[in-house]
């Protein structure tokens, strides 16, 4: 579909104001650190306010759910406010409390003067954001941080929220034109293309958010063409079907905007600064386990060599990240055979398997030396089970948004292992879906609930 021209207005180009990220991504911590510097400087700097204070911007600042709010008000965020000011003081509490049972005077100063320390902080928050949050809608105001909105729709609710955006320039966001089917309007934008073209058109124009309306598009052809459009540089919001019934999920992913709620899409798996926390959390714990687990590679790597002939290691072409092959490695627990890389683990003969690797399998000992591919980056600790070539082929044809599983780097154990779904044909719509979530909803914290809950499964036997 070639571009058609606005209705009314011209399409200008990207002023160099709108050309990277508006300044308001620092106006917040900046916000933070001044007002828990400003308390520590009105108490007299004593140790207990630095660390507070510390402790406080930290817990703040270290969650990206509230980064990307259209329109953040103090009423909406304090019970959040509240509930992180209320945990940094718990951490300190008992930190203090350990302390004093151990006759340390660890922090300078008492649990009373802590918790009028916690009281003057909580206050300075309180303060500093409502400041903060007043100064960003008079700089939207004034278009000194507006974003360029790409709408993806093409009916009433999408034109609907261009007249917000261009009727109350206090949200930021500045729409320059649609993607979706040619109809009349009523709004001065142009139609930019079609849907599918949404990668391009955020590149080309320099797009910084897209809201994602209802179209003639089905949910299905939408889905696919927004996961396959996450690492482009725009943050990306849904307004959920039905709304208007009311039952939509509120909190940090869903704004407000003129009763319309627009849910933000975190694809928190996929952020910069995610994948270092995964990669830094990999590395660390795969090389302590590598190295308190070589006595024990060692007696597997000598019974494997004595159980039958062949090699002690395993090596199997599997698919990774973005679709790339890597070799996956793990002892060897059957006799050497041809049919590994096609033959299903139901269909195979358990006759195949050698004495030491039924013993293998039952502890999942075999898949120690993954440990070394998580070492490498050919894997993670957690994430979708990296299955052979030829398996993959097959899925991807019949099973919904298999493909979909690619998007980050295979793992050992994942969210589809723990809850039983890593066994059987039948089971891999489940898994794929299983994965899916993972992808949308990753944590560090989730990966580490995933990690204890592995080792419980394998201490059950299971």
């Amino acid at each position: 579909m070639a571009l058609h021209e606005p209705l009314e207005i011209a399409f200008a180009p990207t002023p160099p104001s709108l050309r990277s990220r508006p300044p308001l991504s620092s106006l917040l911590p900046t916000m933070d650190a001044l007002t828990l510097i400003g308390v520590s400087a009105i108490l007299g700097f004593p140790l207990v306010s630095i660390v507070y204070g510390v402790v406080t911007f930290l817990i703040l600042n270290g969650d990206s759910s509230r980064k990307y709010r259209i329109n953040p008000r103090l009423g909406d965020e304090a019970g959040w406010l509240l509930g992180r000011v209320s945990v940094a003081l718990l951490v300190l509490l008992s930190v203090g409390w350990v302390a004093q049972l151990a006759h340390i005077d660890l922090l300078g100063s008492g649990i009373r003067e802590l918790t009028q320390v916690g009281l003057a902080v909580a206050a300075a928050v309180f303060l500093g954001r409502g400041a903060a949050y007043a100064l960003g809608r008079k700089a939207k105001e004034r278009g000194l941080a507006s974003e360029r909105t790409l709408i993806v729709g093409d009916g009433e609710l999408a034109t609907g929220l261009a007249e917000t955006f261009l009727e109350h320039p206090e949200y930021g966001l500045r729409p320059i034109g649609f993607l979706g089917r040619p109809l009349v309007r009523h709004v001065a934008l142009p139609l930019l293309g079609e849907v599918r073209n949404v990668e391009r058109v955020i590149n080309d124009f320099e797009v910084r958010r897209v809201l994602v309306a209802f179209g003639e598009m089905r949910d299905q052809e939408l889905v696919t063409i927004l996961r396959a459009s996450e690492r482009v540089p725009a943050e990306i919001h849904v307004v959920p079907r039905f709304f208007e019934l009311s039952g939509v999920p509120q909190g940090a992913p869903v704004d407000d905007v003129a009763g319309i709620p627009l849910f933000h899409l975190r694809r928190p798996a996929l952020r910069p600064g995610a994948r270092f926390q995964k990669r830094a959390f990999d590395m660390v714990v795969a090389s302590t386990l590598f190295l308190l687990s070589l006595p024990v590679f060692a007696v597997i790597a000598l019974a494997v060599r004595l159980s039958s002939e062949g090699p002690v290691l395993f090596r199997q072409k599997r698919v990774g990240l973005n679709g790339n092959l890597f070799e996956i490695i793990k002892f060897r627990t059957m006799y050497v055979n041809d049919e590994s890389d096609t033959a299903w683990i139901a269909e195979r003969d358990h006759e195949r398997v050698t004495p030491i690797g039924h013993i293998l399998r039952a502890a999942s000992l075999d898949e120690l030396p993954q440990l070394i591919n998580v070492m490498r980056g050919e894997m993670s600790l957690v994430g979708p089970r990296p299955e052979r070539p030829h398996y993959t082929g097959r899925f991807s044809e019949t099973v919904s948004r298999y493909d979909d599983r690619h998007r980050v780097v295979g793992g050992i154990t994942g969210w589809a292992q723990i809850n039983g779904r890593s066994r059987g044909l039948d089971s891999v719509p489940e898994r794929a879906r299983l994965d899916n979530y993972y992808i949308e909803n990753w944590s560090l914290w989730r990966d580490l609930v995933i990690v204890a809950r592995t080792v419980a499964v394998l201490f059950r036997g299971r």
